[in-house]
């Protein structure tokens, strides 16, 4: 076999159209090679033509790209790993040669995009990201419509997620923002909103994410499954989202939309939504259902889940007592009085709840107003001095009461008054 592929290269080499004898040979390439010993033959067929590179810069661009054609084409049990040998000892020689870098960029980013699917076919995405990183794309010498830029960058956004790098994904995120306005593919738009929402996600800005991820789940160019999914996902980052006002439209927002009810994450969405205390049991059956990132432990030693769901019973709480001593707050919290204390003035102070603290008597009073969600409007104005001033007009209304029923007494009964009451 090798002597008669060797003997086709000599022949290729000396032939009047050196370009169309090779694409005879790709074409033909099971003829000279078997499996075992296809890698080799094509390596050494493009070896061959790099030799030939005398003949001029067209042959070269013209023989390149009919191996490359003829690899894209070997599809089989384990062509990812051919490709990737063969492209990338490809790539090194032309890297090698100033000449051959600048004169066969369109070749080079084929070879990369071919690497790349060959990677992410062998479920490695780092290396797919890093490969699809390498692809000239703003080059002077090298032109590269808007659209093929966003493709190749959405890719390598969604590889970049693929193994929680959202700040490496962010990055090529930015390059994106710059080209979208001007790309009319459905598709990549639908791609581009999509890494937008997994990014906002993986950083753990869960209210936006809810937001782009319930947009796309009207989006009519993806499945009803996938639709679904998606609003599935929007329901979890409205859940993980810090609460407060803003997090509440959301759940309204997604409360109110009738898919809603046919997913499992409908009973916990209704109880947020409608301000109920959630159960261990609801919160640990949920948890099943979340990504890694969205189980991280934050700084302050609880998941990002423990934290949401503890300020939403804090305000479920604050519907149910007009005011509560520490230590029985955190009984219903599951936390001691003390960092009880620390969440409830936390959310005040961010306006994500209306309240005060007594730190003296250990006494949360709640306010009856609604936060805005702008730091320091969850202060309540003089909460204690509302209370007392309560506790004095309902004391004025009992004595009121007491003269009232004193003079319906003395006008009926006067004598008897006269008698039992020493003036």
């Amino acid at each position: 076999m090798p002597a008669r592929l060797d003997e086709a290269l000599a022949a290729a080499a000396a032939d009047e159209n050196p370009a169309e004898a090779y694409k005879r040979i790709l074409d033909d390439i099971r003829s000279y090679s078997s499996l075992e010993t296809l890698a080799d033959d094509l390596v050494q067929i493009a070896n061959s033509i790099f030799e030939g590179t005398g003949t001029g810069v067209v042959f070269t661009r013209t023989a390149l790209s009919h191996l490359i054609d003829a690899l894209k084409s070997m599809v089989f049990r384990g062509h990812a790993d051919l490709w990737i040998l063969v492209g990338q000892n490809i790539l090194e020689t032309i890297n090698g040669s100033s000449s051959l870098s600048s004169s066969l960029l369109e070749q080079s980013a084929a070879l990369r995009e071919m690497i790349a699917t060959a990677h992410e076919t062998n479920e490695d995405f780092l290396e797919a990201a890093k490969v699809l990183a390498e692809i000239p794309l703003d080059s002077s010498q090298r032109r590269v419509p808007d659209a093929a830029k966003a493709q190749i960058w959405v890719r390598i956004v969604r590889n970049y997620l693929e193994v929680d790098d959202s700040t490496a994904a962010e990055t090529f995120l930015n390059k994106l923002k710059n080209v979208m306005h001007t790309v009319d593919d459905p598709e990549l738009q639908l791609h581009f909103k999509l890494s937008v929402a997994r990014i906002q996600d993986s950083k753990r800005h869960f209210l936006a994410a809810a937001q782009s991820y319930h947009d796309i789940s009207f989006t009519s160019a993806i499945s009803e499954e996938e639709r679904l999914h998606t609003l599935g996902m929007a329901i979890k980052c409205a859940i993980l989202a810090p609460a407060g006002p803003p997090r509440s439209r959301v759940l309204g927002r997604l409360y109110k939309d009738e898919r809603s009810a046919g997913l499992e994450e409908y009973g916990i969405l209704e109880k947020m939504f409608l301000d109920r205390l959630l159960a261990p049991a609801e919160v640990d059956k949920f948890a099943q259902g979340l990504a890694p990132h969205q189980l991280a432990t934050t700084s302050d030693g609880s998941t990002v889940l423990a934290k949401a769901v503890v300020e939403h019973n804090l305000l479920g709480v604050s519907r149910l007592y007009n005011n509560i001593g520490f230590d029985a707050l955190g009984v219903l919290l599951g936390l001691d009085g003390d960092k009880a204390e620390d969440t409830t003035a936390k959310m005040i102070e961010q306006g994500r709840l209306s309240g005060s603290i007594d730190q003296m008597d250990r006494i949360i009073y709640f306010g009856n107003s609604e936060a805005s969600g702008e730091k320091g409007s969850g202060r309540a104005e003089v909460v204690v001095g509302q209370e007392i001033r309560r506790w004095d007009g309902i004391v004025e209304g009992v004595a009121e009461e007491v003269e009232r029923i004193a003079d319906a007494i003395q006008s009926e009964f006067p004598e008897f008054v006269a008698r039992q009451i020493a003036v």
